[in-house]
Order: structure tokens, then C-alpha cells, then sequence
């Protein structure tokens, strides 16, 4: 009866830790900063740069959904600040945040 007991416990928990990851997908939307987030999307891109050079994160923003998500590898971004993206990105919906995969100018 432990065993089970057990073996139910690692399992709930496993699943509860994957809740909060998707798999990864793709989305198009915009590379914005923190502190402007969906504000300027398509018309900014000299103030996004701006903003995250006087230190603003860079965020990523959903066109769809107009949601924003911070970034977990912003380095990947670097190149993109301001543009209109599409992403392969890997959500994380309990903490707001994409881990960003593969990104390429949208079409």
C-alpha cells in the first residue's frame, strides 16, 4: 500500500511540474522592452532599442492575444528588437515567460 502511495505521490507531482511548461510553438508577434511592453508594436523600434539599452528587459509580444511574456533567453532576441517576429518558443504559463527556440523576421 506504501508503494502505491508513493508511486501516486511522484506521479501527481511530475504532472503538476509539467503544467506549468507547453510544448514548443510557434507565434508571431513582436520583441518590445519591460517598460513599454505591447505599446509600440510596429511603430517603435527606436524606442524599444532605447529602452533596453538604458536597461528595460526585452519582452516578447503575442499578435494574437496581445499578451506580453518575458523572455527567459534574451539573448536570442538581440538581433530583433522592435521587429515583427515569429518565434518557436517553448510557454510557460504559470510564470509569464517564453523560452525562445528558434525566431526569424515574420512573413
Amino acid at each position: 500500500m506504501n508503494r502505491v502511495l508513493s508511486l501516486l505521490i511522484v506521479v501527481f507531482g511530475l504532472t503538476a511540474v509539467a503544467a506549468g511548461a507547453s510544448e514548443p510553438t510557434k507565434i508571431n508577434g513582436w520583441v518590445s522592452d519591460s517598460m513599454c511592453g505591447a505599446k509600440h508594436t510596429g511603430t517603435g523600434k527606436t524606442c524599444v532599442k532605447k529602452c533596453i539599452e538604458g536597461g528595460a528587459a526585452p519582452v516578447f509580444v503575442d499578435e494574437a492575444k496581445k499578451a506580453v511574456w518575458t523572455i527567459d533567453n534574451p539573448d536570442a532576441v538581440k538581433a530583433f528588437y522592435g521587429d515583427h517576429v515569429t518565434v518557436t518558443a517553448t510557454a510557460n504559463a504559470d510564470k509569464k515567460s517564453v523560452h525562445i527556440d528558434a525566431i526569424a523576421e515574420a512573413k
